[in-house]
């Protein structure tokens, strides 16, 4: 575990293999921030995972989302253990960040995010290719 002083507050980072335990022990809920297109091209492979958007793409970039706190609230109670990912682990600690700020209790980052889930050969679901209906 790393703990960081980040914006006064500490945020505990833990790896893939400690979020792996975490979620397998049955405790714990995953909260992934990435991008709806993101989390549907692929996702990690546990039991209460829920996708909300720390930010969203626009033609300008990428803007945070403006309900993250209000579609968090009406999902996760502020004590549930919660683990925190996205792609590489940076959304993650700012999402982390405004969770204990609004202080939830037990809040993990999962550090270097979904791409090192990939990187560890841990289980991955992606989405089954859509069946084209042929015309006739």
């Amino acid at each position: 575990m790393d703990y960081s002083v980040i914006n006064h507050v500490e945020v505990v980072t833990i790896d893939v293999h400690a979020t792996k335990d975490l979620m397998n022990s049955g405790n714990h809920r995953y909260l992934d921030v990435r991008t709806e297109e993101e989390f549907k091209n692929g996702h990690v492979d546990v039991k209460n995972i829920v996708n909300i958007p720390y930010m969203f793409e626009t033609p300008q970039g990428r803007v945070k989302n403006p309900k993250f706190m209000e579609q968090v609230l009406s999902t996760f109670k502020k004590d549930d253990n919660l683990i925190v990912g996205c792609q590489k682990g940076i959304r993650s600690v700012y999402a982390t960040i405004d969770l204990l700020k609004s202080e939830f209790k037990q809040v993990y980052n999962m550090g270097s995010g979904y791409l090192a889930w990939i990187d560890n050969n841990l289980a991955v679901k992606i989405p089954e290719p859509e069946a084209r209906s042929e015309e006739l």
